[in-house]
């Protein structure tokens, strides 16, 4: 894992003002993300590449990087690992085509591919998670990639004018922002999609100018064709709709077998490290079935982690330990206090230099500092969710619409008021008295964040519409000053799906946008902040693939989400040990508003301060601010979004 930045310039390299120094300074700002070793290469042809190291397969001098092919043609800059790197060693050797090997790198393997097959079709053999740069010096192009699912970052984006015009690339925009020709503005359309989302969907970023690579692409630039040429490579679209013309035919037990098998394929790749490995813990299914795994193929403990906290509604800190006695691992934990998470919150903005405001940003980095303590490579159960109908918001958006549509609008904006008329707090009051004697599928943590959130979907006039509601906070653009929202795979340019249900079509959106640039970008973003290599073994692209060709009924099931994952987690643990409510990985930022964060709140909230630097609309904020505090309405979601956009700005320069 690795952090790699460089710059395509009009002008030749030797005419611009040390570019050593230049690229020095790109590399520096990923420091955490590389902190073994440095390296630099340029040319005067305007190509300039740099890279930083963070050690994992052949931690010798043969794996540093910018490396050069064997035949000198392509010179790279690679953040990432390809898992079966080994095999394509060995298809290059069967084809008489491999050079004389200097190590065992991946990306040494790499290289040797792109001179033996071209980089397309090397990238399209890969099994892994990337983001590189490649310079070709016979054709004099530069082509980047971005793995299938968005598990490495990517930013890209040409600035300056004249002859100090460059295309500059990052894994971070931190990274661009050191080359002296950066000089975009604040896009105040991404700034709507913050606000929205959380996150700023790709391929937009918070400055104007630069995008950020879309998941499953390549983009080729050179000087006879500056405009960047974008081709797809792998496209989740056209698996889901593949697999939803051509089902899984099989009986159950041959579809959990055949998952099975891949899994363990994956997980058993994703183990391959020159350093220490372990994994994250949560107690819930998915992370639960990466280490079950992982225990059975390994002859020794698997070092496993989790954090804990006080209030009980968020900790599943006593999920994960029940679950690492039984396998058996060697399992560290940690209860954070609410002053040990409360102190991450100044790092946040230099972490994700760009705004991001999923406030699981927090207990993500806590449990990555934790785990960077003992190892260096880290397994994740991310993705689990997306592939197999984890969220409730599958079950929840068809079953809301099946009775919403056969009322009037106008009716359900009525009954929508009075749903607020009790704050949040009271209806989770409410739940917790009467929660019992209600049916399992109806049982959920935090209910009067629910129920506020049910109140705005009632709003919905279809499918889309409510799916659209639910991985949104409302209307944007009236919080942004002088600003419209831009189309995104979500809303304004969405793909037509043709075939699948609204289940499928909710999911297929879902794997595409909130999985790479929330879940995804949250977790690279918190390992790479301590030097933490993060694995995702669900997103291999053979399981993503088989997942779906496999019938809704074997991922929702007599009412029970991620029934076949579930099935394979039977096999190691005990269903007694896994069958409860979804909790999440989340904070109590509404409450923490509300006490210990209320006057560094208070300052960047301040009406003279939002006024000055004229981005949001201070009377909205202020009237959210208002109603937060006095309990009225739970507006945290929403108000974090606006303190990570005033945090981050107090740092931008």
């Amino acid at each position: 894992m690795c952090g790699i930045a460089g710059f395509l310039s009009v002008g030749r390299c030797d005419q611009i003002r040390d570019s050593q120094k230049i690229l020095e300074g790109m590399a520096d700002a990923l420091i955490a993300r590389g902190p073994d070793d440095f390296g630099f290469w340029s040319e005067d042809t305007g190509i300039a590449l740099a890279h930083r190291r963070l050690a994992v397969l052949d931690l010798s001098s043969a794996g540093k990087q910018p490396m050069v092919c064997h035949t000198g043609r392509y010179i790279i800059v690679f953040n990432g690992e390809v898992y079966n790197h080994l095999d394509l060693r060995k298809q290059l050797e069967a084809n008489g085509v491999a050079p004389a090997w200097r190590g065992h790198a991946d990306t040494e393997t790499l290289l040797a591919a792109f001179v033996a097959w071209g980089v397309r079709e090397t990238v399209g053999r890969c099994i892994g998670m990337f983001a590189f740069a490649v310079w070709d010096r016979r054709e004099r192009a530069l082509t980047l990639a971005r793995d299938r699912l968005g598990e490495k970052p990517l930013y890209y984006g040409w600035q300056g004018q004249g002859h100090a015009r460059c295309f500059l690339f990052g894994s971070q925009v931190s990274a661009l922002k050191e080359h002296p020709a950066f000089s975009a503005s604040i896009d105040r359309g991404a700034l709507c999609l913050l606000m929205r989302h959380n996150y700023i969907p790709a391929p937009y970023s918070i400055f104007q100018g630069i995008q950020k690579l879309l998941p499953g692409y390549l983009l080729t630039i050179s000087f006879e064709k500056p405009q960047p040429q974008l081709v797809q490579y792998w496209s989740l679209e056209q698996i889901a709709i593949s697999g939803a013309t051509l089902p899984f035919s099989g009986s159950d037990v041959h579809a959990v077998d055949t998952l099975e098998g891949l899994l363990r394929s994956s997980i058993y790749q994703q183990m391959i490290a020159d350093v220490p490995v372990g994994a994250f813990l949560s107690g819930g299914i998915d992370s639960s079935v990466v280490v079950a795994l992982m225990q059975a193929q390994s002859d020794r403990p698997v070092k496993t982690f989790t954090i804990g906290f006080e209030e009980a509604s968020y900790d599943e800190a006593v999920y994960a330990r029940a679950i690492a006695k039984h396998l058996g691992t060697d399992h560290t934990e940690l209860y954070v206090s609410p002053q040990q998470a409360l102190d991450v919150i100044p790092r946040l903005p230099y972490l994700y230099d760009e705004p991001f405001s999923d406030s699981s940003q927090i207990p993500t980095f806590l449990v990555s500092q934790l785990t960077r303590a003992h190892v260096v490579v880290s397994l994740s159960g991310d993705g689990g969710d997306e592939l197999f109908a984890g969220y409730r918001r599958y079950t929840l958006g068809a079953q809301l619409w099946s009775m919403l549509r056969f009322f009037p609008i106008e009716l359900r904006r009525v009954f929508s008021e009075m749903l607020l008329w009790l704050p949040p707090q009271a209806w989770s009051q409410v739940f917790s008295i009467f929660g019992k004697i209600l049916p399992r599928r109806f049982r959920a943590s935090n209910m009067g964040q629910k129920i506020q959130k049910i109140s705005y979907l009632l709003h919905a006039r279809n499918l889309n519409d409510l799916h659209f509601g639910l991985v949104s906070h409302g209307s944007s653009e009236n919080i942004v000053l002088n600003a419209f929202e831009p189309p995104t795979f979500l809303k304004g340019n969405s793909p037509s799906l043709l075939g699948l249900d609204e289940t499928q079509r909710m999911m297929v959106i879902d794997s595409i946008t909130y999985l790479p640039d929330d879940i995804l970008a949250k977790v690279d973003r918190a390992s790479m902040g301590v030097s933490l290599e993060s694995r995702v073994p669900l997103l291999d692209h053979r399981v993503v693939e088989f997942s779906w060709h496999l019938p809704h009924h074997m991922k929702v099931r007599d009412g029970m989400s991620k029934w076949i994952l579930r099935q394979v987690l039977y096999r190691y643990v005990p269903s007694s040990l896994i069958d409860r409510p979804k909790m999440g990985f989340s904070v109590p930022i509404d409450h923490w508003l509300r006490g210990p964060l209320r006057d560094w709140a208070e300052s960047l909230l301040d009406v003279s301060r939002l006024q000055r630097e004229a981005y949001l609309n201070p009377q909205l904020v202020r009237n959210k601010w208002s109603e937060h505090l006095s309990g009225r309405r739970n507006w945290g979601d929403y108000l974090w979004s606006v303190l990570m956009f005033q945090a981050w700005l107090e740092t931008k320069n």
